[in-house]
């Protein structure tokens, strides 16, 4: 089955939802989203979005808390245009119908939290469960729009283009580098074509490569590993983010402790109580995430605890129950209760700095296929992503590429689409077994988390590439033996970006941001200040 559109968008959380708002007015958007159109990071995110909104803030001092976090690597351009765009996006956003936190004093102004890393209070939220809020009103938006159509339990498998030799069947395309859509497994496990003039990767992060992750189940990298696959330019793969404060219990799953309850004055302490944060940075609690990330991981390898604890015990009962509503009946429902007990938590992996490398309008080296929010590398991040800065980042861009691409619409309408032969039936297989599948994956995420972790060493990184090669062997063995399924599908992606991640940390001879190497402890900007640039060489 073939469908055909102006635009095609994999993935439904901020960055594509605001896209395909603003480009449904110029034509037909498709939207594919491998889970239920609300499972996305965006709906997990706590903090909210880092804006300059407060009287004593500006757009100089949020440049520069940002340029600091990235170590070096940001691109300057590109940070002053996301700073500087942010609050009209984000008033845009309150105009669609957002709720965000306003001032107990004058409900007039937003009530502003600080996160690690800020000079400033310019933490836009609604509560502790802003992603949930922003996802509820652009999802609404989108399904009252005429002219959007949203595919449930749909998983893109590859794009469609002219960059690589692309084989179905017994057919060949092989021509320009250009990408006229995906081809997508839907809820009934047929291969179904997806055709657009243009693009749009937003698939979120690749959190399910670590054993210890904040990203929901989704997050499993597919649109990196289908970018790459086709051609398109990664950078920066090195560069991954753990979130210091993971709830630690065994009924616990993903769950996040805001950044915002450190920046509201939550005290790390170990498991004697001592807070342990002044030994490490001037900013203590407030200081950047890998800093305080590497910091629990010493004093828990020091001490051979599981876990530090989160104190915010000392602020007002009622403030911390209004403020963090979501965080305090989640450890409640646990038994642990905020306004009397620390918080147990350990870092995990959060965010992926690198990706797909984009332009100022969000474009890869793939003609007509654009990235944004976590999938993409637009610059801003450099080597290690400032608090909130994230959902910001999708708001700009999400803006520049649907401004790029309308101006482009025109030009291509009628232009006709390749003919490509139906494959609505995948292979079959001859019964292979999927205990192969379900092993491969524990084997991988493991290993990420034991050897490519926040720590890391030449010798760690040389076994995780050797072990993760033989993991390839196997299943490039095994796996054609196995019905095409979405288990499948998710693991060799799973294997394709932990290849890439650990070939670019073995790249950088340097300590710098989210990338620590105990055999090269220090930064070398003579050397190393620079992106890793990663790019799979295609048949033309």
């Amino acid at each position: 089955m073939t469908e055909k559109f102006d635009f095609l968008v994999i993935g439904s959380g901020i960055a594509g939802l605001t896209f395909s708002l603003k480009v449904a007015e110029h034509g037909t958007v498709a939207i594919v989203t491998k889970k239920e159109k609300v499972e996305t990071s965006t709906n997990y995110a706590q903090g909210g979005i880092a804006s300059v909104l407060g009287p004593d803030d500006s757009f100089d001092l949020h440049i520069r808390d940002t340029l600091e976090a990235g170590d070096g690597l940001c691109d300057e351009d590109v940070v002053r245009k996301v700073v500087m765009e942010g609050p009209s996006l984000v008033r845009e956003l309150v105009e669609w119908g957002v709720e965000f936190s306003r001032s107990k004093r004058d409900s007039k102004h937003f009530d502003l939290g600080q996160e690690g890393g800020h000079s400033r209070r310019r933490i836009i939220h609604a509560r502790d469960m802003t992603g949930r809020e922003v996802e509820r009103v652009l999802l609404e938006r989108a399904e009252e729009h005429p002219n959007i159509k949203i595919f449930e339990n749909h998983l893109a498998l590859d794009l469609i283009t002219e960059s690589k030799m692309f084989m179905v069947g017994s057919s060949v395309l092989r021509a320009r580098n250009r990408c006229y859509g995906a081809q997508v497994l839907d809820a009934q496990n047929h291969i179904r074509t997806f055709l657009a003039h243009f693009t749009l990767l937003c698939t979120g992060g690749t959190g399910k490569v670590y054993l210890y992750t904040s990203n929901p189940d989704v997050a499993t990298g597919d649109g990196i590993a289908m970018a790459y696959r086709a051609g398109a330019t990664l950078a920066d793969m090195e560069f991954v983010q753990f979130h210091p404060t993971c709830l630690y219990h065994p009924h616990a799953k993903n769950f996040l402790i805001s950044e915002a309850v450190r920046g509201e004055g939550g005290k790390l302490i170990d498991g004697r109580g001592r807070a342990f944060m002044g030994d490490y940075h001037p900013l203590k609690d407030l200081a950047c995430r890998d800093v305080v990330a590497r910091a629990i991981d010493t004093e828990m390898k020091k001490s051979g605890d599981d876990c530090v604890y989160l104190d915010i015990s000392h602020r007002d009962s009622d403030f911390l129950k209004k403020r963090f509503p979501g965080i305090y009946e989640k450890c409640l429902s646990l038994g642990i209760d905020i306004t009397r007990d620390p918080i147990p938590v350990v870092p995990a992996a959060h965010y992926m700095c690198g990706g797909i490398r984009t332009d100022i309008h969000g474009r890869t080296d793939i003609d007509r296929l654009y990235a944004i929010g976590e999938t993409a590398c637009t610059g801003l991040h450099g080597a290690n992503r400032l608090a909130s800065n994230s959902l910001l980042e999708a708001l700009v861009f999400a803006n520049a590429a649907a401004m790029h691409s309308i101006t482009e619409l025109d030009s291509v309408r009628n232009e006709k689409f390749p003919s490509l032969p139906d494959v609505s039936v995948p292979r079959t297989g001859n019964g292979g077994e999927m205990v192969l599948v379900a092993h491969s994956w524990d084997i991988i995420r493991r290993l990420m988390w034991n050897y490519v972790g926040i720590v890391r060493s030449e010798k760690r990184l040389s076994l995780a590439k050797n072990h993760l090669a033989q993991i390839q062997m196997e299943i490039d063995e095994h796996t054609p033996n196995i019905p095409l399924n979405r288990d499948l599908v998710e693991l060799k992606n799973l294997l394709t970006v932990a290849r890439i991640i650990v070939h670019c940390a073995l790249e950088r001879k340097e300590s710098r941001g989210l990338h620590y190497n105990l055999d090269y402890p220090r930064r070398d900007d003579e050397h190393w200040k620079r992106h890793t640039v990663v790019k799979k060489e295609v048949c033309v």
